[in-house]
């Protein structure tokens, strides 16, 4: 483990902690209890590290489940060298032709929350998600601060309108997918579909191997797409820092 690890692992601003249960959206019947690191100063090295052991990153806060009794949640990720797009996977390069697209550091306006909302009131209807409205606030908090040299958003605009934001972590080894979020009314250019074929061209052109797509859940429809995307590697557990992780790869 390297120095630079090291001082963010012993960090004094650092601070462990466990959320208390709650009801599990992936499983029912399930109960759900996240641990957190809350990291003031996440270096890309100890982003990379944490992300390699299943880790996920909101803001300044990295969380992984410790859910009793439950180990449903695994980590995926894309082998980029490997991919080939499917048929339909190439249907949707196609649709989004016009489709204009903006890197640029994580940022905050007035078109970024009411176009999150806008998407969550809609998943609300169509897929039964819990659903509030965000506060600029929160949405700083979660998506902005603690993103560093490292965080950025892919924007995705038709007809100079924003319609798709998707926050990414470009870490050592690959892309950390953290949040998609798009304009209901252009629901019908898979622009969910679009951003990951775009983060896995752009880790091609910066030579990164991964894609890290979060968790996996088996029989959970809302994590069904991620399979769309092979050959893909899966991780078993929340390895420490002190030990190596041991990706798989998988054949479904």
């Amino acid at each position: 483990m390297n120095e630079e690890l090291d001082r963010n692992l012993l960090n004094p601003t650092s601070t462990d902690f466990s959320m208390l249960d709650y009801s599990c959206a992936y499983l029912p019947d399930h109960m759900v209890r996240m641990n957190y690191k809350h990291v003031n100063h996440a270096s890309k090295t100890f982003t990379t590290a944490a992300v390699k052991r299943g880790w996920r990153r909101f803001g300044k806060y990295f969380f992984y489940p410790v859910c009793h009794g439950c180990n449903g949640c695994k980590s995926l990720r894309i082998e980029v060298s490997d991919f080939h797009p499917s048929k339909s996977q190439r249907r949707v390069i196609k649709k989004n032709n016009k489709t204009k697209i903006l890197i640029q550091s994580a940022s905050l306006s007035q078109n970024h929350i009411q176009l999150y909302n806008r998407y969550h009131v809609w998943k609300s209807i169509k897929d039964a998600w819990r659903h509030r409205e965000i506060s600029q606030k929160e949405y700083y908090e979660n998506f902005v601060d603690g993103a560093h040299d490292f965080g950025r958003e892919v924007l995705y605009y038709r007809d100079s309108k924003l319609v798709g934001v998707d926050l990414i972590d470009i870490i050592d080894d690959g892309i950390s997918a953290i949040y998609f979020y798009h304009d209901p009314d252009y629901a019908n250019l898979s622009l969910g579909t679009y951003s990951l074929l775009y983060q896995i061209e752009l880790a091609k052109q910066m030579n990164l191997e991964y894609i890290y797509l979060g968790y996996w859940v088996e029989g959970c429809q809302a994590f069904a797409y991620k399979k769309n995307f092979k050959p893909l590697e899966l991780l078993d557990g929340f390895p420490d820092f002190k030990n190596n992780p041991d990706w798989v790869s998988i054949q479904s």
